[in-house]
């Protein structure tokens, strides 16, 4: 059963999955032999569900190989939170959905994702016993969509590093080398994506923690733009960050997007409306697109050679796609946005804090926190209304002049990040705040301007160290054109293929 032969077949047949054949294939178990777990990390979650609407295997089959494949790797990398296996199983029972995902198993990110009865702790002490009285809008379009939900991966603290270690759960390691971080702050869906457990999870992204755990993983993360994916009906959500996922395939991603995307009620800033499907826009190789070169990092740190050659190596790939891609410069001002991007992501954290504080009916204390969370708290406290303000224009204005330079270029191409996955410990929040801003901000140097515009992007992963760790390599659209990331995104996949490279895990 090989990925590959199956993938093009679909492709052939409209990339969909056929959804009339009713519920016995999803609850019946009709095959002779079951699925091997070689066979399941075989296929992507859009073969999975083919497979389940055939017949060939069962949901719960599938959920009892990634329960199992969880059960055998949590122990090295420590990425489920919250095991809802018996939650799953009884979903499967009371019958699925038809969807484009009917029967594949699913996880949810633990921070800002509400699941009705089940425990959301944003990675901190201060929200461990938080059980959820609600699920969130885009949880329900995933499980209309026909997910099975499963479980709960780790975040860091309020997602505020870009690796995914706390105090709370421990480190989260990644499937490629054990020492070295899986990235954050969606880094425990981003391990149990590369160890097999399953093909794609959910994550968000408020500074690059989609793609930087996409990057450190060796697989596919979109960021969406913002407003196309609701973060409602009750989230406390910074406009910095957005939701979706990381994936092994392409397609994954795309139907994902097509079946979480679109406002809510009472949603006031919306996404344009796509054109067309983005699993469609997959199988549509873009033509001759203006690709503009980022070299430096908005920080002006240093970047990695092997980061370096990522993106040399994936724009020389562009061209001979028939793209031009010249090199360019930024036009923001870097003081002027790391200091509004600071005071908004400050007063997020105050209001998280706050927020959980009127839960509880106390105050919080210097022992429910992490050092670094504590401290940008208590700095964070002062800030004025003229402040808050000033940091919204400061970030309207670096999308307005973003804006103005992609009226020239379609597409902008940089590192994902200034470095290969680091050792655990050097982002944990559980150190000296000095020492730690220097590091996470280069960590985040080139991702975090299109959390502060808004704008889509994807980091994909075309690159490997000569020691085996996955580099990922950025390309950021226009506000709401994912579909052209798609595209190319969907050519770059099979102009240089990801999917058989597997963690050796």
């Amino acid at each position: 059963m090989k990925h590959t032969t199956t993938r093009r077949e679909i492709l052939k047949q409209g990339l969909t999955v056929a959804t009339a054949a009713g519920m016995a294939p999803a609850l019946g178990l009709t095959r002779s032999a079951a699925l091997s777990f070689q066979e399941y990390r075989s296929q992507d979650a859009l073969g999975l569900a083919q497979l389940v609407n055939k017949g060939e295997v069962s949901a719960m089959e599938l959920l009892e190989i990634a329960i199992a494949r969880s059960n055998a790797v949590e122990p090295t990398i420590n990425c489920v939170v919250e095991e809802l296996f018996d939650y799953a199983r009884a979903t499967i029972k009371a019958g699925l959905p038809q969807g484009p995902f009917t029967g594949v198993p699913f996880m949810l990110k633990d921070l800002g994702m509400a699941l009705q009865g089940t425990v959301t702790t944003n990675g901190s002490r201060f929200y461990k016993d938080a059980r959820m009285d609600y699920t969130s809008t885009v949880v329900e379009r995933y499980q209309r969509a026909g997910l099975v939900i499963f479980g709960k991966t780790a975040s860091p603290e309020f997602g505020g590093t870009p690796t995914t270690e706390s105090l709370l759960f421990g480190e989260t390691c990644n499937p490629w080398d054990i020492s070295v971080s899986a990235g954050g702050s969606s880094g425990g869906s981003a391990a149990a994506v590369a160890a097999g457990i399953l093909p794609l999870a959910n994550g968000t992204d408020g500074g690059g923690s989609i793609r930087i755990p996409a990057s450190c993983c060796g697989l596919f993360g979109m960021k969406p733009s913002r407003g196309r994916v609701p973060s409602g009906p009750k989230a406390l959500s910074s406009i910095l960050s957005v939701i979706h996922a990381v994936s092994r395939s392409v397609r994954d991603s795309a139907a994902l997007l097509d079946a979480s995307g679109g406002p809510e009620p009472g949603q006031t800033t919306i996404a344009p409306a796509p054109r067309g499907s983005y699993l469609d826009a997959v199988a549509r190789a873009p033509k001759g697109l203006r690709i503009g070169l980022i070299s430096t990092p908005l920080t002006h740190s240093p970047v990695d050679p092997e980061c370096v050659q990522a993106t040399a190596n994936a724009a020389r790939l562009c061209e001979s796609l028939g793209h031009d891609v010249q090199e360019i410069n930024l036009p923001v001002d870097p003081r002027e946005f790391f200091a509004s991007t600071r005071i908004i992501m400050g007063a997020g954290t105050v209001m998280r804090v706050s927020d959980r504080e009127q839960q509880l009916g106390r105050k919080v204390t210097e022992n429910d926190l992490e050092p670094i969370i504590w401290q940008r708290y208590q700095s964070s406290r002062g800030y004025t209304a003229e402040q808050l303000e000033g940091a919204q224009l400061g970030v309207e204005t670096a999308a307005r002049q973003m804006a103005l330079l992609q009226q020239d270029y379609d597409i902008l191409l940089s590192p994902t990040l200034a470095t290969p996955p680091v050792k655990l410990g050097k982002l944990s929040l559980n150190q000296d705040n000095a020492t730690y801003e220097k590091e996470a901000i280069s960590a985040s140097a080139f991702t975090m301007l299109y959390n502060a515009t808004g704008q889509p992007a994807m980091s994909v992963p075309l690159h490997w160290t000569p020691g085996g760790l996955p580099v990922g390599v950025m390309f950021a659209g226009r506000y709401g054109e994912e579909g052209v990331l798609f595209q190319l995104a969907g050519q770059l996949e099979q102009a240089s293929p990801w999917f058989d490279k597997i963690a050796p895990l």
